[in-house]
């Protein structure tokens, strides 16, 4: 039976093909279609597993309805032996339980009965299932960047939330991190560059509201104003935990006797709460969640639980969003999981290192000498020379289980760095022993991802697992048998595996024995994986970066029909206003009743005489008031509605509730609209640098790179401009290098022409390969058409050839079978809409298609470019 991940990600494909649809709010269809570039060719800038998991959280709030997971559960398998079976409680005891008392009787059960819930390892289970809100689990692999989603879906629900302000839209957010070391990398929440989130009108707005807070130690309270909204407060879990005992005597300060830190502690976990209990639509997201939801399950989760029910019960809380690399609790899925991305998906797609072939497990008894000698003779052997594409050489880190360890083994990894011809000061030690690791030697861990960073070997004891991001380091080495291990060498041994851009080589892990049974088992339990899987796991999307070599590009000048939208010709004096007769009617009647005897043993009530009505205060506005908020907005003369609202009420003022059906009287008289057209010049900027992101490079020069992904298998198609120095002698083309061209056909007809060019360079500008580009920041070079369903879309040609004299070659390279594709389709639609552009600038602006049914363009498909080229 397929997993709840599974059956999401086919629901949540069928509603992107729908075009995100949701009538009630249909806004959510622009912010998620605006994750992708033109044409959905290229990603704006969350990656593949983050808008993935967006998307998945989006319907499960509109199209699902936010539902708990027990009643989602109940939706998707409404047969009770489905649903047993979805949920993982297959045994036949409890089967039996089920037919004997019932499911309603099995869930209090599972509840209330802790041996029961052991015996058939329905822990789990219980604490996901048995909440009384919705709270789901996002499992991302490391490199897939959960706190960016994070970011994401906490600004897209504020600019929901703004939108639709009486929507059921997250207000306030409160992110948990475990510990200190998380929450510094939680920082990178004020870092994340939201205007490539979400749609410039919404982002403005998003910017302008949005507070972030991060919890300070020693702060007796949380600076955010009570009840108010936008608010995002990152604080870790012992901060505002509901035991009291959490709080340490730190944060007591001075504020309380002698003898009464008991009373103190209380009273801050009380102020923390309560600031956080009194912001409405609260969302509450918990990073790295598997320190309080998996491994740590029988204690550390209660304990957050506690918390998070305390906070669910004061405020209207909407949902829990716990994020996780390690979905599985003793190697059950988590049933909450709702998206899943694992370690295998991350080296496929480019979000890790490649380790196909490279995982090294050794045999040896006793002394650890010899297998550190090889480790580090084998590292520098084959990594000795690889570097960054920033220049960061590769590094190693060995693991050690205790200090004495390290202290043993430290001069033999110092002889061998010295006998193979490097300097032992390559060694940086880090352990949590002060005579051991001194500030400076922190300092300097701290600083490995500057390139100039001079250590290679990290030696370090119960240091440098979860949380440290070191892309230049390469391969890690596990010394001896852990003792005792919490997924430590699972953490341990792959830290070595995020990805940089541009980097092509494989990472390394160094096992003994004994630590390769303790890796695969720590796989399966957290991953779902095995080590043959990871081992064989196979790089299919890669990375690289992307740098500008020409910034002074002349820009496209062309002739473009712009539509607008304008209000007809008003004739003001036309304005004619009357009473409503539709609004509620507000009045005040009064009756008087006395006692009446119908019979001698009974009375009645009797009213006497006619019921009075009586005058009742109401709210309403001035006249002079609402003419000025009526003509600013239908934008009128102001005497002319001030005139008619007198016609209408004479002396009385306006009754509030008055004002929107005199809005839409105005609105029905005045909604004459047409569309009008007007050809204009307008210079397009074929490279915008500062879309790019811009660095000093190590000469001191600077430079505007940006990053792109490519599959595997068009690795052949990325092009440097070295690569065709010999030929190019005009230095034609390559305005950035290197070019991803899209296909084999593509990069045949620029390596033919730019030959070709070169010989006519008297009369050629440039050539450029402009169908990779398709970023709005990015270019201006982009065309918009009419999609099959009607609504706007950009792509961007393949190639642009400029003459000195101005004119301009547009070409495109197509296969031969969407040579008959109909007119109506979506490739016709781009056609017709260059067409246009053709047919406004006749003196400046050719448009070519070349079809090919092969791998090349044939020289002889090429005669019109070339009559381009070579004509006068």
């Amino acid at each position: 039976m397929p997993q709840l991940y599974q059956i999401l990600s086919e629901k949540v494909t069928a509603w992107r093909e729908a075009g995100y649809a949701c009538d009630e709010y249909p806004a959510i269809a622009e912010v998620l279609e605006f994750q992708m570039l033109a044409d959905n060719k290229a990603l704006r800038f969350l990656r593949k597993p983050q808008i993935r998991s967006l998307e998945i959280y989006w319907y499960l709030r509109l199209v699902a309805g936010t539902p708990r997971m027990i009643e989602y559960y109940q939706q998707l398998f409404p047969k009770a032996r489905e649903l047993r079976e979805a949920l993982g409680m297959s045994h036949e005891a409890i089967r039996d339980y089920v037919e004997d008392y019932g499911m309603d009787e099995l869930w209090k059960h599972i509840r209330t009965d802790d041996d029961f819930a052991r015996k058939y390892m329905l822990d789990a289970l219980r604490e996901s299932l048995m909440l009384d809100y919705p709270s789901y689990i996002f499992a991302l692999a490391m490199g897939a960047g959960k706190t960016i989603l994070i970011g994401a879906i906490l600004a897209t629900e504020f600019a929901m939330a703004m939108e639709y302000p009486d929507g059921p839209f997250v207000e306030n957010a409160l992110v948990f991190a475990p510990g200190k070391t998380i929450i510094q990398s939680l920082r990178e929440l004020s870092e994340i560059p939201y205007e490539q989130i979400l749609p410039a009108r919404m982002y403005k707005s998003f910017a302008a509201s949005v507070k972030l807070t991060f919890t300070r130690d020693g702060d007796k309270d949380i600076p955010v104003i009570r009840a108010s909204s936008f608010n995002v407060v990152v604080t870790n879990t012992e901060k505002i935990r509901i035991q009291k005992e959490t709080i340490r005597k730190s944060d007591l300060g001075n504020l309380f006797a002698l003898g009464k830190q008991e009373e103190a502690r209380a009273e801050i976990a009380n102020l923390r709460l309560q600031a956080i209990a009194s912001l409405p639509h609260l969302a509450i997201f918990s990073d790295e969640a598997h320190h309080t939801y998996g491994q740590s399950l029988d204690s550390e989760l209660k304990k957050v639980r506690k918390t998070v029910d305390y906070l669910a019960d004061k405020t209207n809380l909407i949902c829990v969003v716990n994020t996780t690399g390690t979905p599985y609790y003793q190697r059950q899925l988590l049933k909450d999981v709702v998206a899943w991305y694992g370690i295998s998906e991350g080296i496929h797609d480019g979000y890790l290192k490649d380790i196909h072939h490279n995982i090294n497990a050794y045999h040896f008894k006793g002394d650890a000498g010899a297998y550190v000698t090889h480790v580090i003779e084998s590292f520098f052997a084959d990594y000795g020379d690889v570097t960054l594409p920033n220049g960061a050489p590769a590094r190693i880190a060995l693991y050690f289980p205790q200090t004495d360890d390290l202290r043993e083994l430290k001069p033999v990894i110092e002889e061998t760095l010295a006998r193979i011809g490097y300097s032992p000061a390559l060694c940086l030690v880090n352990t949590s022993d002060e005579s051991m690791t001194k500030q400076a030697d922190i300092d300097a861990f701290n600083r490995l991802n500057d390139p100039r960073a001079p250590h290679r070997v990290m030696l370090l004891v119960n240091k440098g697992t979860e949380g440290w991001n070191c892309p230049s380091l390469f391969a890690c080495a596990l010394i001896r048998k852990l003792r005792t291990s919490n997924n430590f060498v699972l953490q341990a041994s792959t830290r070595c595996m995020r990805q940089i851009p541009g980097n092509p080589h494989k990472a390394r892990i160094y096992l003994s024995m004994d630590n390769y049974g303790i890796l695969d088992k720590q796989l399966r339990e957290t991953y779902g994986e095995t080590i043959d899987k990871l081992d064989n796991a196979t790089q299919d999307t890669r990375r690289a970066t992307i740098r500008l070599r020409k910034l002074e590009i002349p820009p496209l000048v062309v002739t473009r029909e712009i539509r607008t939208v304008v209000r007809g010709a008003i004739d003001a004096q036309d304005l004619s206003l009357s009473l409503p007769t539709d609004t509620e009617h507000y009045e005040l009647t009064r009756s008087i009743f006395t006692m009446a005897d119908q019979l001698a043993s009974e009375s009645v009530l009797q009213q006497v005489g006619r019921a009075e009505t009586i005058a009742s205060s109401r709210e309403t506005v001035d006249k002079f008031a609402a003419s000025v908020d009526l003509s600013a907005r239908y934008r009128l003369p102001l005497q002319r509605v001030f005139s008619e609202l007198q016609r209408v009420y004479a002396e009385h003022d306006i009754p509030e509730d008055h004002l929107a059906a005199q809005a839409a009287q105005i609105e029905q008289q005045t909604r004459s609209y047409e569309v009008q057209s007007e050809t204009v010049d307008i210079a397009l900027a074929l490279v915008k640098p500062e879309g790019f992101q811009r660095e000093t490079n190590e000469q001191g020069e600077v430079i505007y790179t940006a990053e792109i992904i490519y599959s595997r298998g068009k690795e052949k198609l990325l092009q440097h401009f070295m690569d065709m120095e010999d030929t190019n002698t005009h230095d034609l083309g390559f305005h950035y290098t290197p070019y991803n061209f899209d296909s084999n056909p593509e990069f045949s007809f620029y390596e033919s022409m730019l030959k070709h060019l070169n010989l006519h360079a008297d009369a050629i500008e440039d050539i450029y390969y402009t169908g990779a580009i398709t970023d709005p920041a990015k270019t201006d070079f982009l065309v918009q058409y009419k999609d099959t369903t009607g609504k706007w879309r950009r792509y961007t040609p393949d190639f642009i050839i400029r003459k000195k004299d101005g004119r301009c070659l547009i070409v495109e390279i197509k296969a031969e079978r969407e040579r008959s594709h109909p007119i109506d389709g979506e490739q016709g639609k781009k056609a017709l809409a260059l067409r246009r552009w053709e047919q406004l600038n006749p003196d400046r602006l050719k448009y070519e298609m070349i079809f090919t049914a092969m791998e090349t363009v044939p020289w002889g498909d090429m005669s019109s470019v070339r009559e381009f080229v070579e004509g006068e």
